[in-house]
């Protein structure tokens, strides 16, 4: 017997939303669903919210296409009920989990702080076709680890496989990625690919379009002598780093930031420019720009200035973690005063980093080099690196940013001047 139709809107997801982005469908018409289930995710300044089905039935009709922009209210999508089943629940939460990741990618473990409670649901024998519940940060990972989830002993609620029992059962079975395809090098290639630029990479791609469009940027390179900070790292791993952990070099660039900002405080700001207001902070919110799979983030080291380096050091590679794994949460990704950013390895020379706006300073680390320096008359080989930054320059005059630059140049060349409060 046929059953009524239950209409899912798009929800209101709070702080002023009036429309998201429809970045995956996790369904299909015609597949079968039950309560809680995930069916569609969607993107709100770089937030994605899994939208869950309140009830069970038979999935009649999609409300858009993935890359389509819906207005909150907005139709998402139909399902069939049976007849004598619930009656029609009320509208989705709000306050469902969100997390950052890239369009069509698996959301991460369910760990977030602000995940709201959800009602355990029965074990879905015949949801999605037999489709086993995962995340899709489990359903990627799985694919990439060539094993079937139809394989996998799910320990979640309603039979949910978790990151868990992945790892238990490759450590049982072992793992078998797809092998590569075989490359035609001689071979004339002709073939296109359409890529559509949505979900986290959109979002991406607007910010630094805006970014620029708003921007007069001012570039300032400096280079910087770290063999003695290098030799101090070393000495403080080799002491502290099995009891308080491995110290790369970014804790004492913060360190340096946060000394620096006190003595230019204008660059420590962010930057309205539709209301015309530069607001000052006291407290230095760094954001670190980190590259991850599904684009550029940056997860935001709160109150540094009441860090120390190893607190500084464990809070940078939580959070690295977090956004590279799709599990950052919207307030570990918003609210930075300052951005630091450095690729490693791969820092080159000299780099032009683009303001992460509102702010008004932006500093890249670029690699470091060793190479003969003449000191005292002397040809010496010492560790050299430069530091390459971007400030607005309708708020922060040239001379103010040069000189910003040169005093966490003067902190990192001594070493000792990061432990002296002024």
């Amino acid at each position: 017997m046929a059953g009524s139709i239950h209409v899912i809107k798009v929800p209101d997801v709070g702080e002023g939303i009036a429309e998201v982005e429809l970045v995956a469908w996790h369904v299909k018409p015609g597949d079968t669903v039950v309560e809680d289930q995930g069916l569609a995710d969607v993107m709100t300044d770089k937030a994605n919210v899994e939208i869950p089905s309140p009830v069970a039935g038979r999935v009649v009709a999609l409300g858009g296409d993935v890359g389509q922009i819906l207005a909150v209210g907005a139709e998402l999508i139909r399902i069939e009920r049976e007849e004598g089943g619930v009656p029609a629940a009320a509208p989705v939460p709000p306050n469902m989990a969100q997390r950052v990741e890239a369009p069509k990618v698996p959301k991460a473990p369910e760990t977030a702080p602000e995940k709201a409670a959800v009602r355990p649901a029965p074990l879905p024998a015949h949801a999605g076709e037999n489709r086993p519940i995962a995340s899709p940060a489990v359903r990627r990972r799985a694919w990439e680890l060539g094993v079937d989830l139809k394989d996998v002993a799910p320990s979640g609620t309603a039979g949910r496989i978790m990151q868990a029992d992945l790892d238990a059962h490759v450590a049982a079975h072992g793992a078998h990625p797809p092998a590569p395809a075989a490359s035609a090098v001689d071979a004339e290639r002709d073939e296109q690919e359409a890529i559509p630029v949505i979900g986290l990479r959109r979002r991406i791609a607007l910010q630094m379009q805006e970014s620029k469009r708003r921007i007069p940027h001012f570039s300032y390179v400096e280079e910087a002598d770290v063999t003695e900070l290098e030799a101090l790292r070393s000495v403080l791993n080799a002491k502290w780093s099995a009891r308080r952990g491995h110290l790369t070099l970014l804790p004492f660039l913060m360190r340096a930031m946060v000394l620096a900002v006190r003595e230019f405080p204008q660059i420590n700001a962010r930057f309205d420019d539709e209301a015309g207001i530069v607001m000052r902070h006291g407290a230095v919110h760094i954001g670190v720009a980190t590259q991850t799979p599904h684009g550029l983030v940056v997860p935001v080291v709160r109150h540094a200035q009441a860090r120390d380096l190893w607190d500084t050091a464990a809070e940078t590679a939580r959070l690295a973690e977090a956004a590279r794994a799709g599990r950052a949460t919207r307030a570990e990704l918003s609210g930075s005063t300052i951005t630091l950013s450095s690729l490693g390895a791969l820092g080159g020379i000299a780099s032009t980093p683009v303001i992460n706006r509102p702010e008004v300073a932006i500093v890249a680390v670029n690699r470091i080099v060793e190479r003969p320096v003449l000191q005292g008359g002397t040809v010496v080989a010492r560790r050299m690196m430069n530091l390459s930054s971007s400030f607005d320059h309708r708020v922060v005059d040239g001379m103010d940013a040069a000189r910003f630059v040169q005093a966490m140049r003067t902190m990192i060349e001594n070493p000792a001047l990061l432990f002296v409060e002024s």
